[in-house]
């Protein structure tokens, strides 16, 4: 599972679901105007968080019109409702969690929150004490087809001559990790050589752990039950 957000993962496979488009869009929505909030404001060029959210946007095929809504929204009133809030958790098995969530209410969507944990054998912890597993990190994300212009082994040297620091394979997929302050430098790099992309912040795990089957089953059913919350952005685990 790497730093591969589990909500993203999620999102991607049931991204074909009229109900679950609408809760995509509506949540890309909020980062989305959260994103223009930061410095930078509204113009993409000068905010890199920005300019990867309305990737995301796009790769869920979001509309023209739902992504220039959102990005004016920072500069109304009922922008400086929402916030951004990072909760630390522990899932079944031990597994570490960073939820990360967006809304206007923080102490209900905390309690909401918490009660989801105890429902899934997890718990809610305070804040640090699961953060230190994790780092700050740029990701790229390069989806495996049959057309893929290099092997696995070749793509995987290219990523780190263009300074990729980590790379983790999993469902068909690459997941390169770089310091944020050279992911667009990669992400242009890749799209030079041809690779279609999708580039974000992440929360990656120091180290990964293993837990038994039915830890495993229960932490999806825990990624599951979190991704439905309308107001879960992201879901990170050392899984």
């Amino acid at each position: 599972m790497s730093g591969h957000s589990h909500a993203r993962k999620i999102m991607h496979e049931k991204g074909a679901a009229d109900s679950k488009r609408s809760q995509i869009f509506s949540k890309l929505a909020k980062e989305l105007t959260i994103a223009a909030k930061e410095s930078g404001g509204s113009d993409p060029m000068a905010n890199p968080r920005l300019r990867t959210v309305i990737e995301k946007a796009r790769a869920a095929n979001m509309p023209a019109d739902n992504v220039e809504r959102a990005v004016k929204r920072a500069t109304g009133g009922d922008a400086s409702q929402l916030e951004e809030i990072l909760i630390e958790a522990y899932g079944p098995g031990g597994i570490a969690l960073l939820i990360s969530a967006i809304g206007d209410n923080r102490n209900r969507i905390i309690g909401e929150i918490k009660q989801i944990l105890q429902r899934n054998q997890g718990k809610m912890v305070e804040g640090g004490a699961v953060r230190w597993l994790f780092e700050r990190r740029g990701v790229i994300t390069i989806e495996a087809q049959e057309d893929t212009p290099l092997p696995k082994e070749e793509l995987e040297l290219l990523a780190i001559e263009f300074g990729a620091e980590d790379f983790y394979w999993h469902d068909h997929a690459l997941d390169l990790y770089a310091n944020p302050s050279t992911l667009a430098f990669l992400k242009d790099k890749l799209q030079e050589k041809g690779f279609s992309v999708v580039s974000s912040l992440g929360w990656v795990p120091k180290e990964h752990i293993q837990v038994p089957p039915e830890d495993r089953a229960g932490a999806e059913r825990l990624f599951e039950a979190l991704h439905d919350h309308d107001d879960v952005q992201d879901i990170y685990s050392n899984l």
